[in-house]
């Protein structure tokens, strides 16, 4: 009987398998479910150790620890508006988009580390002295095919069956002289064969999704109080595209955008974290972004259906690669720039690399 049970559950997984490949993906629906448990988040400093460096002041005046505790700063106010609704606009620059809102990032933080864990995700990193939280890779499970063999078998075909892709939300809060931005970038995994006889499966990286990007900004404007019906008009609003062109200045390769230092820091930061890039520091007042690479690694990533049945390949870590990214504006142009660990300019093909993938992205 033992031996017959358990043909008897092969059979059924393979017939699962079999019309689960027939199906139509809808993938218009989003419900992700993470694999796997809360992890120990990293502890950031207490908000009230303010680093003594002038790298998170406010432009136009001086922010202090208590100030910054309270949100409480007479910093004059930028005007950037594209469409807004209450205290709350989304702006608009090509595929990018964030939220601007008259809030301080320690009135959001918490509403913002809420929403996440309510969409399905866990926290592998949070970091509010710096204002950036990281998502757990997920598995958006609205992917899975609904035909009445999932409905019948239910918890089963998801314990057996997946996507083949993973997902991951970075969101940055950074203080404006009127209250903060909020910034979300994707980062996605597909899992794929890597050889002819397709018995073995290796996750690599897929494009950053836009869409994505929108909705979860979208969805986050409901948390924060508008409503369904004012989310969609605000994800609606379009801007025209400013150019991003990669040339070459005293010998070294920049990106050449047309608009100014404050749009252009913005729209440079999301690149980076959108391309796989981790923004470890950031000095506004110097223009420059404090970066590190490491190349997406599949150990840690949980493998599809396939990866679980025949098992999949891996690799170590690499060790990652420190940068400055240096943006200048100069009146309605900025010039972006890439230098070493130490603040030099940066003579490898790194560079030349680097700014055609931040030009790319800001088209």
């Amino acid at each position: 009987m033992k031996n017959l049970s358990h043909i008897s559950r092969f059979a059924l997984l393979a017939l699962v398998v079999s019309l689960a490949a027939c199906s139509v993906l809808e993938g218009d629906k989003i419900d992700y479910k993470s694999a796997g448990k809360a992890p120990t988040l990293e502890v950031p400093p207490d908000l009230s150790q303010l680093s003594r460096e002038n790298r998170y002041a406010v432009p136009g005046g001086a922010v202090t620890a208590n100030a910054y505790q309270a949100g409480a700063t007479n910093a004059p106010g930028i005007p950037t508006a594209v469409a807004n609704i209450g205290d709350v606009r989304m702006e608009r620059s090509g595929t990018q988009r964030w939220i601007v809102i008259n809030r301080t990032p320690d009135q959001l933080w918490d509403p913002v580390k809420d929403f996440w864990q309510e969409s399905g995700f866990l926290l592998t990193t949070e970091q509010r002295n710096l204002g950036i939280m990281e998502t757990d890779w997920a598995e958006n499970r609205a992917k899975l095919p609904q035909d009445i063999i999932r409905g019948t078998l239910g918890k089963l075909v998801e314990s057996v069956y997946s996507t083949g892709e993973l997902d991951r939300f970075r969101t940055r809060l950074e203080r404006t002289p009127n209250g903060t931005e909020i910034f979300v970038s994707h980062r996605g995994m597909q899992e794929v064969y890597n050889n002819s006889r397709q018995d073995q499966t290796v996750w690599q990286p897929r494009p950053s999704d836009p869409e994505l990007e929108t909705e979860f900004l979208r969805r986050l404007m409901v948390k924060l109080g508008v409503s369904q019906e004012q989310s969609k008009i605000l994800a609606a609003t379009s801007a025209p595209t400013k150019t991003a062109t990669v040339s070459n200045a005293g010998g070294q390769p920049v990106v050449q955008i047309s608009e100014g230092f404050d749009r252009a820091w913005r729209r440079v930061g999301l690149a980076l974290d959108r391309t796989g890039f981790t923004v470890e520091d950031r000095d506004r007042s110097a223009g420059i972004y404090y970066v590190r690479y490491v190349t997406p690694n599949a150990d840690t990533k949980e493998p599809g259906f396939f990866g679980k049945l025949f098992g999949s390949s891996s690799s170590k870590n690499e060790a990652p690669i420190k940068f400055r990214i240096l943006v200048k504006g100069q009146g309605e142009s900025t010039t972006v720039s890439v230098l070493n660990e130490s603040g030099a300019p940066e003579t490898s093909a790194n560079a030349q690399r680097i700014v055609q993938v931040i030009a790319d992205d800001l088209k």
